[in-house]
């Protein structure tokens, strides 16, 4: 009997093994390790590479005296962050009370500007920019030209290329992150405490300030660091802006060392500080929100009510008026203008009008037909490959599938923290080149774009698998079917709607990316944000409107679709 048992206990080891690597752990293990590469080394790559030499590959601090042994580098450092302080001040100043008006008071016309301000979503940063451009410029920006001719003077009433153009350009292009969030704490806000302040005879604005904001303020500081964190990464605007305006910022440092000959080890170390001060700011958040509480009374099921404003709501829907010209009409309707003249400085008329502009970008110029066929189809992929990754992961971190899932979790929102232009360098340092040698392909692309915008797919998913009751599940499994048959038949369906609202979160910065894209495209592979950048810089922006205009209405088309299928609210969606 000994001699029969001892050769069997080894066989059910073994079969205990077998059993744990079964296809599905393994699966999840490797959706677990394509999580971790597509993360973790881009930024380790980007610190090994900042303290090694190119000369000899050995390790040394000569490529942090490069970055950092000229006073003009150091002033860009400096320049960034007044940037990014000034254009969240800027932004906060914009979003929050445009939210409060729409979400909480009955100011005229609240559904219209919300819908307007979408417009503000859909707009990318650069065309903003160029916008701007066309209406602020010193010389033949059409403000000045209106001003000229009315006044005779001889100096431009605005200067678009100067350190306040370059913030109020920023903050337009930023603040429609922080206007949905705050619009969502807002709107998930019982009324009892404010029908109490007005009880004791607050007037609206004052319970504004005393009750409604303080409840709000972790969305608030929350929105404001995320707000930040894009201003400093955001490539396209200082482009056009600062260099003009000879205020010269760290993104634009960053593309003169990948000019000729690229000195990537000096480009990861410049831009580890802003690493560090992304971390430094988290840390500071968690600090400050740490020493209070923020518990509202009355719950999620309170009642909602509006905040009566009297007279006072022609003043404030006067206010949002002009952060809705300011950040969407003017610069769309110019742009649309130029789009359909022959020459933008000579004005709008009949004898200037022509859709040249329109058969050259659709019909005659390749290289931008092939940016907007790589815009659509790299911002797609990275949009299907983010959900399909992050749902997955999801679900492992939330049925408790893997052994440390928060790490998981964690992972997928680590990009949150990671400037834009940073996670370029990384990607370049580890895909670009030997011995992957990525660089000019779609594939690196839709992987920057990817992991650029997992956290929102993370975000997505993870509140719809939360939403589901694991039983559905288990019955399935009782009935028979195994695991990835729950999935497709109980999981999948009932997420189709939380899906593709991210989907198309994602799809629509992702199409239209810059700065990660900036450092990572060649010569077969530009996108249209790349292309316009090049029209900026020829000078040709009545083509440059055209392109983006097309971008423009195929983002928009997209969007309108999605809307039609899972309501105008889609971007509201909360668990």
């Amino acid at each position: 009997m000994t001699l029969e048992t001892q050769p069997a206990a080894p066989a059910r080891h073994l079969a205990i093994r077998l059993g744990v690597l079964q296809p599905g752990r393994l699966v999840w293990l490797g959706l677990a390790l394509t999580l971790a590469i597509l993360v973790i080394a881009p930024i380790a790559m980007l610190l090994v590479k900042s303290f090694t030499s190119a000369a000899t590959g050995g390790f040394t601090l000569e490529n942090y005296v490069t970055a950092y042994g000229r006073a003009r580098h150091v002033q860009a450092l400096w320049n960034t962050l007044l940037m990014g302080g000034a254009t969240t001040v800027l932004a906060l100043l914009m979003a929050v009370p445009t939210a409060w008006a729409c979400t909480r008071t009955n100011m005229p016309g609240r559904n219209l500007v919300r819908f307007a301000l979408f417009g503000a979503f859909l707009m990318p940063p650069y065309l903003t920019g160029v916008g701007w451009i066309l209406l602020a410029g010193p010389n033949a920006g059409f403000i000045n030209q209106a001003w000229v001719a009315l006044t005779g003077a001889s100096v431009p009433l605005v200067n678009i290329f100067s350190f306040p153009g370059l913030v109020l350009v920023m903050a337009l292009s930023t603040f429609f992150t922080t206007f949905i969030l705050v619009s969502a704490a807002f709107e998930l806000l019982s009324s009892e405490m404010e029908d109490a302040a007005n009880i004791l005879g607050a007037g609206p604005f004052r319970t504004a300030f005393k009750i409604t904001l303080p409840m709000v303020l972790p969305t608030i500081l929350g929105s404001a660091l995320l707000t930040f964190l894009v201003s400093i990464a955001l490539y396209g605007v200082p482009a056009l802006i600062s260099i003009p305006a000879r205020f010269p910022v760290v993104v634009i440092q960053l593309a003169e060392f990948f000019s000729f000959p690229v000195r990537i080890e000096v480009a990861a170390a410049y831009s580890i500080p802003l690493l560090g001060i992304t971390v430094g700011l988290l840390l500071l958040q968690r600090r400050v929100l740490g020493r209070k509480g923020y518990t509202a009374l009355g719950g999620k099921g309170g009642e909602r009510r509006i905040t009566e404003l009297g007279r006072w709501k022609w003043a404030v829907l006067a206010y949002v008026l002009v952060v809705v010209l300011l950040a969407v009409a003017m610069p769309l309707i110019v742009l649309i203008l130029a789009a359909f003249s022959k020459s933008w400085v000579n004005g709008f008329s009949a004898g200037n009008f022509t859709l040249g502009h329109f058969h050259y970008v659709l019909f005659q110029h390749s290289s931008s037909q092939q940016a907007l066929w790589t815009s659509v189809f790299t911002g797609a992929a990275a949009a299907t490959l983010a959900i399909m990754l992050a749902l997955s992961i999801a679900y492992v971190v939330q049925r408790r599938l893997l052994p440390y899932g928060g790490v998981l979790a964690f992972l997928c929102m680590s990009p949150y923290v990671i400037p834009g232009i940073v996670l370029a360098i990384g990607f370049y340092a580890v895909y670009a080149l030997p011995p992957v040698g990525l660089y000019g392909t779609y594939i690196i692309l839709i992987l920057a774009f990817t992991t650029r915008f997992l956290p929102i797919a993370y975000t997505t998913s993870n509140n719809g698998v939360r939403a589901i009751n694991p039983e559905m599940e288990e019955a399935v499994r009782i009935l028979g079917g195994g695991q990835f048959t729950a999935i497709r038949k109980v999981v999948a369906p009932l997420l189709k709607r939380t899906l593709a609202s991210g989907w198309i979160l994602i799809f629509v910065p992702a199409a239209q990316e810059l700065s990660t894209a900036v450092f990572l495209v060649g010569p077969h592979t530009r996108v249209v944000s790349v292309v316009l950048l090049d029209m900026s810089e020829e000078g040709t922006f009545e083509r440059l409107a055209a392109l983006g205009s097309v971008l423009l209405l195929i983002i928009a088309a997209i969007v309108l679709v999605g809307v039609r299928l899972l309501g105008r609210d889609f971007m509201l969606r909360r668990s």
